[in-house]
């Protein structure tokens, strides 16, 4: 099959929610469920085809009675080995891989569904359909290469969808070795261009074991293009899981913040309470060394009773020896209570700091959603005025279709593709493959003898606009003299 790429996204996480493990698992609430079903790229009726790789590479049902939490904590316990984020009030280790692998929608179908006539609209009835041999072949060999690379006791999930629109696995790796976890030393290496290279690799190397049997091409690797290969449900619903999980943290972190606020000012109470508790000691030690240095004084003249100066001498002596003891004691808890106030404010200086960030996380998923949000209405905007204008253009007559002549909306209506093909070399800076482009596909040429290019002071979306402008001319039939260029 022409152009049938594989698919290879990698997802670091501290650690795997039990939300997260419900949706792998399609076992979800109610409320999840139909969340799903409203955003139209999860089928209902084609949840039965799922599946999941078991130990040994076994095909089996997927498994609902364990979360892939409590996976995650069996393999743990079972291996005596410590999850690192245990314990902490903020996860700082990544102890969770998440990989996608996937291909092309066409190829995956052809996998999935064989021949099969599958509806894809929403509200489709598909429980007809079977599930064919291929996708378990497939995902039984995938499953063999990540066992290879990384160790199937290390495998805590791996669980196929064919209920969406694309079929996929999602595979939930610990990255452990020699029993502790090495997420650095397995996946990030020493700095991004090591860990760009082992992406690299790992694209190459997944081509090379398994899709070259199965007729995909390598493409190119998230780590080479920048991209994240995600079906568009995917994404939308990781950024609503995302975006409520970010809501969740950042009222956990609130709370945090307001009992550590309570924990400084009752520190810093306490730290007042006990510097003036030594200072006053230390003004009794000072009064009570200046009698005792008196007394001896004293003695030392025999100006007084010796016997009666000697036991006053051995009374402020023992007064003495008891505010020196509680002194110690005060000053070694004012010690204390400043590394206590010292950690606390250092504690809330890093929650205060993680907060932002999460908010500014929240911020840009949700700049994001709007974005791609705005890109598909104006995707399905033009869609529909095209569709409109080929029906309206179909019932009018020869005039009425000449005020129409040299409009953007008729080249695009009738050379859709090829116009946004020229325009996209246009707006790159690549003239002269925008004009072979053209040339070879019907059009002539835009008749002018102007210079093209950007104007220095021209933003995108004019510079956008004047490249479909010009593409629209360069892909009308060519009358006369070429344009010069």
């Amino acid at each position: 099959m022409a152009n049938a790429k594989q698919v290879l996204d990698v997802r670091v996480s501290k650690g795997f929610t039990a939300a997260q493990g419900n949706e792998h698992l399609r076992n979800r609430s109610k409320e999840a469920e139909k969340y799903a079903m409203s955003m139209g790229n999860y089928d209902p009726t084609r949840k039965h085809l799922n599946f999941e790789i078991a130990p040994g590479g076994k095909v089996r049902p997927i498994d609902t009675s364990r979360n892939i939490p409590e996976r995650i904590a069996d393999i743990l316990s079972r291996r005596g080995i410590k999850d690192p984020n245990e314990g902490l009030i903020e996860p700082k280790y990544r102890t969770v891989v998440n990989i996608i692998f996937g291909g092309s929608r066409e190829r995956m179908h052809e996998l999935a569904f064989g021949t099969q006539k599958v509806d894809f609209e929403k509200n489709a009835d598909n429980t007809r359909i079977k599930r064919k041999s291929d996708i378990e072949r497939w995902a039984k060999d995938v499953y063999s290469f990540v066992c290879g690379r990384y160790g199937e006791q290390n495998v805590a999930a791996f669980i196929v969808h064919l209920d969406e629109l694309n079929p996929h696995v999602h595979c939930t790796l610990l990255p452990i070795r020699d029993g502790k976890f090495a997420y650095k030393e397995i996946f990030a290496g020493k700095d991004k261009f090591e860990f760009s290279q082992r992406m690299k690799q790992l694209h190459t190397d997944f081509f090379a074991e398994v899709n070259t049997k199965w007729g995909m091409e390598r493409g190119r690797s998230v780590a080479e293009t920048g991209a994240r290969h995600r079906t568009t449900e995917e994404y939308r619903r990781m950024l609503s899981e995302e975006c409520t999980t970010i809501e969740q943290q950042i009222g956990r972190h609130q709370e945090i913040l307001s009992a550590l606020h309570s924990d400084i000012r009752m520190a810093e109470r306490r730290i007042k309470g006990l510097t003036s508790m030594v200072e006053n000691l230390l003004q009794e030690k000072s009064e009570k060394e200046a009698q005792l240095s008196a007394l001896e004084r004293s003695l030392d003249n025999c100006r007084d009773d010796s016997q009666s100066v000697a036991a006053e001498k051995e009374k402020i002596e023992k007064e003495l020896a008891a505010i020196q003891w509680k002194l110690a004691d005060k000053q070694e808890k004012l010690r204390i209570a400043d590394q206590q106030l010292t950690d606390l404010k250092e504690n809330m200086d890093a929650v205060q700091e993680r907060t932002e960030e999460l908010k500014k996380e929240a911020y840009s998923y949700s700049r994001d959603v709007h974005s791609k949000v705005d890109s598909l209405l104006k995707d399905a905007m033009v869609e529909s005025m095209v569709r409109e204008f080929k029906s309206l253009s179909e019932r009018m007559s020869a005039s009425e279709r000449e005020l129409f002549d040299d409009t953007l909306v008729r080249s695009i209506a009738e050379q859709g593709a090829e116009v946004m093909h020229c325009a996209t070399m246009l707006f790159l800076g690549m003239v002269d493959d925008a004009t072979t482009f053209a040339e070879t596909h019907g059009g002539g040429g835009s008749k002018s003898d102007l210079k093209w290019g950007r104007d220095e002071d021209e933003d995108n979306r004019a510079w956008a606009l004047r490249c479909m402008r010009m593409a629209s001319r360069m892909m009308r039939p060519a009358i006369g003299k070429k344009t010069k260029r």
